[in-house]
């Protein structure tokens, strides 16, 4: 009878707190940075790219939006995480409305680099914001609410994206979805504003211990989950930024499917993000953690062996999971191992780790399928991050004895 009550709090706090309006956010904000990698086939063929190519044009927005978390973390925490969060849903909507106007490949690079400028404020500031409007034995499920929204765009950009690139191209879908995105945008900024303020004086989660970190260990458990995290997200990455390039080229279907099949991969953060942070609420941080980095190198692995079919989609669909389940996961776990002060500094620099890293291992990842073939870039992307995660595995154990 408890439970249930329990849960119908957590529901009822949910709906009518400012969770549902992040989940909007998130989809507006990742709306337009989603079609790059389901398009890079056709933008490929457009601009007659190779491997390397390919993979710089991918990296040139994730290295410069990494590089953006920097400052906009920083920010975040001296302006507030309102006016960031709306610059990292309007000003990517900008930069993807330019996108879709470029005629070459230099110009299309140059404007996913302010993408991806313009998009540093997001993520480094909208975790602050929803830790102070929830519980912390909500914290997890609450951020894994969040991921719906970001996941959603991921799921829903291919499908979208590619009728609208049927009828108007590659560039036409980054036109039209690109403005309303603007409009939302702005509605969102009045909305948050007028919400965060009559909140501010009594959430929940705003009162966070001063001495968070001056627990024994406790910083060197905190830099060991983010190599880990870091790590993980940026093989993943790589990865799956080729994964329709693969689809095409090594099985033979058609870039328009391809595309449309990494909806498969982002579909694990409609459901499987909340469901990890709901564990990482019950079962704790680091064990959830683990048990996803542990199962992604494999499943990477894999990609090699299975033939085209159920067991593709399967593998696919694992991928997302892991994906999806790492993020809210590590941002309840960081939101609580930080004080208000500086959270949003300690987000900013570990989403620049991620995506820098991925940002780099794209190319790089790029260049091994132009010089090796995918067989064996795939098998040394699962090789690595399964040898990265039992280092840092054993780092973790002995930081707790």
């Amino acid at each position: 009878m408890k439970d249930i009550k329990a849960n119908r709090t957590t529901i009822g706090s949910f709906s009518s707190g400012l969770v549902p309006l992040f989940v909007l956010a998130h989809c507006a904000h990742h709306i337009l940075t989603a079609l790059p990698t389901p398009f890079l086939p056709m933008i490929r063929d457009d601009f007659h790219l190779n491997y390397t190519q390919s993979g710089f044009l991918l990296s040139a927005f994730s290295i410069s939006y990494g590089l953006g978390q920097l400052p906009a973390g920083w920010l975040a925490d001296r302006i507030g995480q309102v006016i960031l969060i709306t610059m990292g849903i309007c000003g990517v909507a900008l930069a993807g409305l330019f996108v879709g106007f470029s005629q070459t490949y230099l110009m299309t690079v140059i404007f996913l680099v302010l993408m991806g400028l313009m998009g540093g404020g997001y993520h480094p500031a909208a975790p602050a914001l929803i830790s102070g409007s929830v519980k912390p034995e909500h914290l997890g499920r609450s951020l894994g609410f969040h991921i719906i929204g970001g996941s959603s765009s991921y799921f829903l950009a291919p499908l979208i994206g590619v009728a609208i690139a049927a009828a108007l191209g590659w560039r036409g879908a980054f036109i039209g979805l690109a403005l309303p995105t603007v409009l939302f945008g702005i509605i969102f900024y009045f909305l948050l504003s007028r919400r965060v303020g009559m909140k501010a004086d009594k959430t929940p989660g705003s009162e966070v211990q001063n001495d968070v970190m001056a627990v024994p260990g406790r910083y060197r458990q905190l830099v060991v989950m983010i190599i880990l995290s870091t790590c993980t997200a940026a093989t993943m990455i790589s990865t799956i930024s080729f994964i329709p390039l693969f689809l095409v080229d090594h099985f033979g279907i058609n870039e328009k499917t391809a595309a449309a099949l990494l909806s498969i991969i982002y579909s694990g953060g409609l459901w499987a993000a909340p469901i990890g942070g709901y564990l990482s609420d019950r079962l704790g941080r680091i064990p959830v953690l683990l048990v996803v980095c542990f199962l992604a190198g494999p499943v990477i692995f894999l990609m090699n062996l299975v033939p085209y079919g159920i067991g593709t989609w399967g593998l696919l669909l694992v991928l997302g999971i892991c994906l999806a389940v790492r993020m809210p996961v590590m941002e309840s776990y960081l939101v609580s191992h930080t004080t208000a002060r500086n959270r949003s500094t300690i987000l900013g620099i570990y989403y620049f780790s991620a995506m820098e890293s991925g940002g780099v291992l794209t190319p790089v990842m790029g260049y091994l399928i132009d010089r090796f073939g995918f067989y064996p870039s795939f098998s040394i992307a699962g090789a690595a991050l399964l040898l990265v995660t039992l280092i840092c595995s054993f780092w973790l154990w002995e930081g707790r004895k």
